[in-house]
């Protein structure tokens, strides 16, 4: 279906993190911010002011060196200030844009983002549209789902990222309008490069036999399982080297404790700080498989870099992950909490030369996660 044929050209604001902040959710505004204006529509980007204070964010900056090129991005959001939610929702009113889409992963900033919502809504004309990374935090907090319901009443429709998220929201606010569309690929990373090149550029050895852990560790993401797995008496002598490429939310020494405990001091190497995005194509095409060991989860942005840069990937079967990585052809599916699983996987990967045939497949598979479907999707459930 060609948008502009059907609906015309739309004044559109995406709210939500941009740069000067640094993440997925971030590049993930961006990038549909592009796509949109690419598509004829007028569409202006909206970050924050003040995003995380520092007691809730735990890492080293939450500021990105990377400006997206010609895309003008405004800063107005204060995330903790009642009094610039009310000048900012007033502002957005005035404006009378045709959508206004929230990205939203955290009912921290739900008050904000509600509030600024229920504003715009007054002038009888915007359309409010969430795109649903999460509906529940990874980690909850005491109030989480006050918050959420909050944001969730000021919407008009919502995209989710995976089809357990629509089932979520489904069940915790029945009535409200959702497409579930896939994760578009992260293509703003650039092209892939030779494993060659990306290994010289790491200091890899060019036969290393390497799985990549890449992005964020927190611990519902698995680290711990991912080393247990590598340590399974299964994996002797498979020489695989585990490189962790990505900053530590929590203690990086119980990770060094245990990497010790396991007798894994040599098959692991970790690059534990933020990864810049031109040096990301380079983590992705030096490995051979990019395992996401999740205890809990319900999309990831990490499976579409895999995608982009056409990986095989090693995922747990929690929320939407076997949703976007078919079993047995471009990697593999194990159940979570089960290091032996992964050993299992990571031994026929090696043992059985996978890596080739997932390598094709994922080049086929990525055509399925598209931006002009997102924005697509976005336009339908607004009824734009």
């Amino acid at each position: 279906m060609n948008i502009q044929a059907n609906l015309g050209s739309k004044k559109i604001a995406v709210l939500g993190p941009a740069y000067p902040y640094r993440g997925g959710i971030a590049s993930f505004s961006e990038r549909l911010a592009t796509t949109l204006t690419e598509q004829g529509h007028r569409a202006n980007l909206y970050t924050f002011t003040f995003q995380y204070p520092n007691w809730i964010f735990p890492g080293s900056t939450q500021y990105s060196q990377d400006p997206p090129p010609h895309l003008p991005i405004k800063r107005l959001f204060h995330s903790m200030n009642p009094l610039n939610w009310v000048m900012a929702g007033r502002q957005l009113q005035k404006a009378r844009y045709n959508l206004a889409i929230w990205q939203f992963w955290m009912p921290y900033l739900a008050p904000c983002m509600g509030t600024i919502n229920h504003l715009i809504a007054r002038n009888n004309h915007t359309r409010l549209v969430g795109i649903l990374h999460n509906l529940h935090p990874h980690e909850p907090r005491p109030g989480d789902a006050l918050f959420t319901r909050y944001f969730i009443n000021s919407c008009h429709a919502f995209v989710t990222l995976s089809g357990s998220v629509k089932q979520e929201l489904a069940d915790f606010a029945p009535g409200k309008k959702a497409l579930f569309v896939p994760h578009p690929v992260y293509d703003n990373f650039g092209e892939k490069v030779t494993k060659t090149e990306a290994r010289q550029r790491l200091n890899l050895l060019p036969d290393a036999r390497v799985v990549l852990f890449f992005g964020l560790v927190r611990p519902y993401k698995g680290l711990d399982l991912l080393l247990h797995a590598l340590a399974h008496p299964k994996l002797n002598g498979q020489q695989i080297t585990l490189l962790i490429a990505g900053e530590f939310y929590e203690d990086y020494r119980q990770y060094q404790n245990l990497i010790s405990q396991l007798n894994l001091t040599d098959q692991t190497i970790i690059v534990p700080h933020f990864i810049a995005n031109d040096e990301v194509k380079y983590y992705f095409c030096a490995a051979d498989i990019i395992a996401q060991p999740y205890r809990s989860g319900t999309q990831s942005g990490i499976s579409q870099m895999a995608y982009q840069f056409e990986r095989p990937m090693l995922v747990t079967d929690v929320g939407g992950l076997a949703e976007i990585v078919p079993h047995g052809k471009v990697g593999y599916v194990v159940p979570p909490e089960n290091p032996d699983a992964i050993a299992n996987a990571l031994f026929d990967f090696y043992q059985n030369n996978r890596e080739a045939s997932f390598a094709h497949e994922t080049a086929l598979q990525k055509h399925r996660f598209s931006w002009e479907a997102m924005a697509q999707a976005v336009l339908q459930v607004a009824n734009c």
